[in-house]
């Protein structure tokens, strides 16, 4: 079994705190664990063990809401956040291929992170750029009217930056 880290004080400060705030709500567990996911950009193990503790709840309820709603992440995002626009548009337009490109390049699977941390590949609905379709997203930056064989060029921009 691996070892987990405990947490530091703050860290734990911060958690009562924010189960404080949601005390007696409705649906309580969703709301902090979106303010989790938002403050690490996943739901650390760690942190879903102090989260039993306070909520004074099974840890499988925990995992059960993580696991249920595909918004919550059990693993650190890499550095970029690649979003492929599979809505109609950007699927009938070459979506699927481009987002092909992106597994052969990275060698990793949509919602996986590369090994060196630095890009995570997520389908995504709809971008919000039909006309510049097929769209991705990196980080906050738009890249439309892709064809497969400028992913690469675009991929290496970042890889320099490292």
């Amino acid at each position: 079994m691996k070892k987990t880290n405990p947490l530091n004080s703050k860290i734990k400060e911060e958690l009562k705190s924010l189960v404080k705030k949601w005390a007696g709500v409705e649906g309580n567990l969703i709301m902090i664990l979106h303010s989790i996911q938002n403050s690490y950009g996943y739901i650390p193990r760690q942190v879903s063990f102090e989260l039993q503790k306070l909520l004074d709840i099974p840890l499988a309820r925990i995992y059960e809401v993580i696991t249920f709603y595909n918004f919550f992440k059990l693993e650190s995002p890499g550095k970029h956040k690649i979003s492929v626009c599979m809505g109609t548009a950007c699927y009938l337009k070459g979506g699927e291929d481009i987002l092909n490109e992106l597994r052969n390049i990275l060698h990793i699977e949509p919602g996986q992170t590369t090994k060196d941390g630095m890009f995570t590949i997520e389908p995504v609905r709809c971008i919000g750029c039909c006309g510049l379709s097929p769209v991705v997203m990196i980080d906050d930056k738009v890249y439309g009217k892709l064809k497969k064989e400028q992913v690469a060029d675009i991929i290496a921009q970042y890889v320099k930056e490292k």
